[in-house]
């Protein structure tokens, strides 16, 4: 494990020195354009930060549980090569550039987003039909990602304390930054302890389960709590909880990539698993399956939203978008194989347990060979993971907000709170009814939407490369290191939306899916005719 995790290291430094630097001859990079945060500053979605402040929103709001749910499930089926190759390769030729490619186009038009872009370079039906592909993808996002922080909550109660806490912090670092104008440093030095004090202290007072509403079950009414929480921080001006939160949080989330891969070289865990299990298992085949179901690890459609939605209303310079963007992508790509190094100690299979906690079961592992002990290592691995899922679903919510805005054309406090109910919406249905499988055995919904969430957020992935391809050729530029990753995402997704076709029939999956195939055809004929144009 420690070499395959070295030789990782060393790929990815070299894809940002060397790759990276390419992307930015690409894209035209010029530090002295003025970008849309200082253009349109508004003081609420449009507010320049500081370098270390936006990687810090933009790598917690990307890194999700995608990167730790997809890849433990994919080795689990599939066996860790397979799943380690294309994190890697992925990351580095695909993810990378579908993020980079994302923020460049944005910033270049006023911080709209990929959907809007659309309409400028495809059709008006084009722009209306990716913005109902990105508002279903959020929904789904925030169905399965309020989920699991629900089950995260539900299995340790001091988790939900230490988040509690963390929240609170993160108010009182944007009052010092913004309000009594104290310094990055300075704010740092005084609230950061105090983030990973929470962990030990969220386990000294555990949060009791609340009583629950539907079901008998208090998961349920977590869910709701946290809809709530995502509802009050969409229409929240981002210097208030967003900017501050995602920058705290970003120190917790690197503790645990540093921790951990520092646990993984000094532990030395053996790789005594088997690296390949078949082309064929339970999962369905290698090709499109291992890309679809590790997803954030590699590269997942839901960052281009981001990338076009917040953080290129936040960027400062457009020198920054190297370690923004493709940075990002490639740090979150190290969480992937750090993923893959909990299932690989667990034994290579899950044996009934939840992703999350076989994730911070590892972390427990990796952080005693630091000589921390596992009754705070455990728990800080579920916190890691609570961060995660936190600032992508208000992240994910005030994005929504923003597709629905767009697709109404209006924009004012009213719709703020309209867009945003209307967004919450479905995962409170979902919180609220008993989901089974075939089998009629009750299952998280997490686990019901995950296909569908999987093969949605790579198409939308392979759209917005597609978008960035035909807006390369509009601008007279290569775009064959973009066509090239998008032909092989739309391949992989179209094939595993057939399948779920195939395997659910006219169900609300097989129904999704249909529909979702169709969208992709249509803006795919759209995308020919603009490239055809421009050839014209």
């Amino acid at each position: 494990m420690v070499y395959l995790l070295l030789i990782s290291i060393v790929l990815f430094i070299l894809a940002y020195r060397w790759y990276g630097a390419f992307l930015e001859r690409q894209f035209d990079i010029d530090p002295g354009r003025p970008t849309p945060a200082h253009v349109l500053r508004d003081g609420v979605d449009y507010v320049p930060a500081r370098t270390p402040v936006l990687m810090g929103h933009h790598f917690s709001s990307i890194a999700g549980a995608g990167p730790i749910v997809g890849p433990i499930i994919a080795v689990s089926f599939f066996g860790w090569l397979p799943v380690v190759l294309w994190i890697v390769l992925g990351a580095i030729f695909i993810g990378g550039v579908h993020d980079y490619a994302s923020l460049a186009m944005s910033i270049r038009h006023k911080a709209q987003s990929v959907a809007q872009i659309t309409k400028d370079l495809l059709s008006p039906r084009a722009h209306k039909l990716f913005l109902i592909f990105i508002w279903f993808t959020l929904v789904y996002v925030l169905t399965v990602f309020v989920d699991l922080t629900a089950v995260t909550f539900m299995a340790d109660g001091g988790v939900a304390t230490s988040s509690a806490i963390y929240i609170a912090l993160a108010i009182l670092f944007g009052l010092f930054l913004y309000r009594l104008h104290l310094s990055l440093a300075a704010a740092s030095i005084i609230l950061v302890p105090f983030v990973f004090a929470s962990v030990y202290i969220g386990q000294l007072i555990p949060m009791s389960h609340p009583a629950p509403i539907a079901h008998g079950d208090p998961k349920t009414t977590w869910t709701v709590i946290l809809l709530g929480y995502c509802f009050i921080a969409s229409v929240t001006p981002v210097w208030i909880l967003l900017q501050p939160r995602d920058y705290l949080s970003s120190y917790l989330l690197f503790a645990c990539i540093l921790g951990g891969t520092a646990g993984i070289l000094i532990g030395r865990p053996p790789l005594d698993t088997d690296p390949f299990l078949g082309f064929h298992t339970g999962l369905g085949y290698l090709f499109p399956a291992l890309f679809i179901t590790v997803a954030c690890g590699a590269c997942s459609g839901f960052h281009s939203v981001v990338a076009s939605g917040t953080t290129a209303k936040q960027l400062s310079s457009e020198r920054a978008a190297r370690p923004v963007a493709y940075g990002s992508m490639l740090v979150e790509s190290m969480l992937a194989l750090i993923a893959v190094g909990a299932i690989v100690v667990a034994g290579g299979s899950m044996g009934g347990g939840s992703p999350p906690q076989l994730f911070a079961e590892g972390m427990g592992t990796f952080l005693q060979a630091l000589g921390i002990p596992r009754s705070l290592g455990v728990p800080f691995g579920l916190l890691a993971l609570s961060t995660f899922l936190l600032t992508t679903l208000d992240t994910a919510t005030r994005l929504a907000r923003y597709i629905l805005e767009e697709f109404f054309n209006i924009w004012s406090y009213k719709t703020h709170l309209a867009a945003t109910a209307a967004t919450i919406a479905p995962p409170l249905w979902f919180a609220l009814i008993r989901i089974e499988d075939s089998g009629g055995r009750v299952i998280p919904v997490w686990e019901a939407i995950w296909p569908v969430f999987g093969s949605t957020n790579q198409l939308l992935g392979a759209l917005a490369l597609m978008t960035a391809g035909v807006w390369l050729r509009r601008r007279g530029k290569r775009a064959l290191f973009v066509f090239i990753p998008m032909f092989f995402m739309l391949s992989a997704t179209l094939l595993a939306l057939v399948q779920l076709v195939a395997a659910f029939g006219w169900s609300f999956i097989g129904g999704i899916a249909a529909l979702l195939i169709i969208l992709a055809v249509i803006l795919g004929i759209e995308s020919l005719k603009a490239c055809a144009r421009r050839r014209a």
